[in-house]
Parts: structure tokens; C-alpha cells; sequence
């Protein structure tokens, strides 16, 4: 169990990473957007730590797409 938790959440990062470089901005804009600390969103892209729901949600508004497109992996590689 505990490398498929491991897996999706690189997964997730990975979308994150995808989804903040296409529109051009840095770790630390994305970071300010969605009012978190970078430490945070560097940690979340690596992953390293897996967001709640709410951050989630916060990147998501911040990267201006459906969280539910955010969450969508189906398709991330690592």
C-alpha cells in the first residue's frame, strides 16, 4: 500500500509540475497564487508530501483549472 500512496502522490506532483510549467510560472508564483509557503509546493512537486483536499484545491484555482482536472493522473508517467 504504502508505495502505491507513494506512487499516486508522484504522480499528483508530477501534474502539478506539469500543469504550473505550461503556463509559464515558477514555484514561487504558484506558491504566492495559491497562498502557500514554496517549501510547500517544491515538497508537493517532488513528491515528497501529499496535499489535503483544501491545498489541492487552492493550486488548482491558482493554476485556474478544475480540481477535478487537476486530480485527473490517469495519464502521468513517472
Amino acid at each position: 500500500m504504502r508505495n502505491k500512496r507513494s506512487e499516486l502522490t508522484r504522480k499528483f506532483g508530477l501534474k502539478i509540475k506539469i500543469e504550473r510549467t505550461k503556463r509559464h510560472l515558477s514555484q514561487d508564483y504558484l506558491a504566492e497564487l495559491a497562498g502557500l509557503n514554496i517549501k510547500t509546493i517544491s515538497a508537493i512537486e517532488n513528491g515528497l508530501s501529499a496535499p489535503s483536499i483544501e491545498t489541492a484545491n487552492d493550486i488548482a484555482k491558482a493554476l485556474n483549472i478544475p480540481l477535478k482536472e487537476l486530480i485527473d493522473i490517469e495519464n502521468v508517467t513517472l
